[in-house]
């Protein structure tokens, strides 16, 4: 049903790491059903495109951390500390989404540096830059603003679909759910079970910035809430099971605990459920 929606179509999944593991839950979840021959995927800089050759379809991730252009923007290098965005800036990757049916969109944990965040009012390539330092929830609401009027300006609601997916909860603190004081999502095996359970990795006051902005009528976005089912799954993430990009070291591999990642998520996993959702949502708005 997935592919026959698609059949003719491009759907798009725009923003950081977390966005590529739900596209990467997507096309997992869809390939299997197409021979070998009949499908490809490659990327290029910011744009990975997997095709079905059969169904002239394509599911991309496009890498686009903020949203708006970035000194992130780089889709292998972008390890930055000092991160700065540049307001106004969302048709610097916002061209290379025109034309896509359906548009997945999120952007959350880039913006988490700590209270304040760097804008940068004119462009990259002044000599003299003029940064301004605005709250983090202005400066998200400032983004969330840009990704609204693009959406308003580009696509038309009655032949295409956008969506955005709220923040990924990550699990860094065991504390916040009753474990070891030093301890994280390393070892843990079961479901948070308390339905109640915010944990403080999850800022409120950006949950709020978004139902204010998504409270605004009239901009036609589906609001895909992954934030609370997913802070109950502590076990779900990749923990010490990822790749590592330098080898450890004998400090890190005698502690585990250093350096599992508590921010993703294992493929089969969580990010399928999302899927799931996103579909109910697509065929059943």
């Amino acid at each position: 049903m997935m592919l026959e929606t698609l059949r003719g179509k491009r759907m798009m999944f725009v923003g950081d790491s977390l966005n590529r593991g739900q596209y990467v839950s997507m096309v997992c979840l869809l390939h299997r059903l197409i021979p070998d021959h009949a499908k490809s995927m490659k990327t290029s800089g910011s744009l990975t495109i997997f095709t079905a050759k059969e169904y002239n379809a394509t599911i991309e991730f496009y890498w686009a951390p903020f949203l708006l252009e970035s000194n992130s923007d780089d889709a292998v290098v972008h390890r930055i500390s000092d991160r700065v965005v540049r307001k106004g800036s969302i048709t610097k990757h916002g061209k290379h989404w025109k034309g896509v049916d359906i548009l997945v969109f999120n952007t959350y944990l880039w913006w988490m540096t700590g209270l304040e965040f760097k804008i940068l009012q004119g462009s990259f390539d002044d000599q003299v830059k003029e940064i301004v330092h605005v709250s983090t929830e202005d400066a998200y609401r400032m983004a969330m603003k840009s990704m609204l009027r693009w959406v308003k300006k580009n696509m038309d609601p009655k032949t295409r679909r956008v969506f955005f997916v709220s923040m990924s909860p990550s699990h860094g603190k065991s504390i916040d759910w009753g474990g070891d004081p030093n301890g994280n999502c390393y070892n843990e095996t079961t479901l948070i079970e308390n339905t109640t359970y915010w944990g403080s990795d999850t800022r409120r006051s950006i949950m709020q910035v978004l139902g204010q902005v998504f409270s605004k009528p009239k901009v036609p976005i589906t609001f895909l809430n992954i934030t609370q089912l997913s802070s109950y799954r502590k076990d779900a993430h990749t923990s010490i099971y990822k790749k590592q990009w330098s080898p450890l070291t004998p400090e890190q591999v005698a502690n585990p605990v250093s350096y599992a990642d508590c921010v993703h998520w294992c493929l089969p996993g969580l990010q399928d459920t999302w899927n799931e959702l996103l579909y109910a949502k697509l065929f059943y708005p």
